[in-house]
């Protein structure tokens, strides 16, 4: 790291690691003294006309964009040219799919945000930090669009896996690249360090349940419903118990 300033070590090397303890160590904090809580605390009950539309466009997108999250900077460009693709194909394929995912997170984080601004009993179950996460994940997303649909798409193009990439993947191989992300432009730097931020309120909002997904129905035993005919009262005489009067004999 030398030839680079403390500041941006401070902010590109121990804010990221502190984030990523805070990550691990708090959900290991929640999930042994807060197990009660460890759900997104559902409002279907107060509202689900708008959850209906608004939930499952957000979460399929977000899982689209993490996949290209995936694909874009933990795997590196030299594997992508080894299995034969150029970086003029996967630019726009990652622009073309990017724009897709932010076009379903746009609207289903819109429908969500205004369901829980404008609705008051859904509004009332939203803690500060709730707010916190949202507000965060709100600049990341707004990030990534500027990112993939004002550079990628409409711009002229920034190859972040020469930069962003490279710093991301070396603070798991402890030797992050910090005079690569110092070198990225600012609307990349600003992506990353809201990441890293919602990494660190991550394990004290509803976050948490993404770790809660019901991985295991996919491999559960069916479950079998028979209707069956109800069975007529017992009559007097016969065997089995029946409510009677007090003072009345069987």
């Amino acid at each position: 790291m030398s030839g680079v300033g403390g500041w941006a070590v401070f902010w590109w090397v121990i804010l990221p690691y502190l984030a990523l303890a805070t990550f691990v160590i708090g959900h290991v904090w929640r999930y042994r003294y807060d197990q009660f809580g460890w759900t997104s605390r559902s409002t279907q009950l107060q509202e689900r006309r708008l959850l209906k539309w608004g939930s499952p466009l957000f979460h399929y997108a977000t899982f689209a964009a993490i996949g290209g999250h995936i694909i874009g900077i933990l795997i590196p460009e030299s594997w992508t040219h080894a299995i034969g693709i150029p970086e003029s194909t996967y630019h726009w394929f990652s622009a073309a799919a990017g724009t897709a995912a932010a076009i379903g997170i746009v609207i289903g984080v819109a429908i969500l945000a205004g369901r829980r601004l404008f609705v008051p009993r859904v509004r009332a179950t939203t803690s500060p930090v709730d707010w916190l996460a949202l507000i965060l994940l709100a600049i990341v997303i707004v990030m990534g669009i500027i990112e993939t649909v004002g550079v990628g798409l409409l711009g002229g193009g920034y190859d972040y896996r020469q930069s962003v990439a490279l710093w991301f993947r070396g603070l798991f191989a402890g030797n992050p690249d910090v005079k690569a992300i110092s070198s990225a432009p600012l609307i990349y730097q600003m992506h990353a360090t809201a990441a890293w931020a919602i990494l660190a309120v991550w394990p004290f909002s509803r976050l948490v349940h993404a770790w809660s997904y019901p991985v295991w129905y996919l491999w559960r035993p069916f479950v079998v419903y028979r209707s069956r005919k109800a069975a007529p009262p017992n009559e007097p005489g016969t065997s089995g118990r029946r409510w009677r009067k007090i003072g009345v004999p069987y």
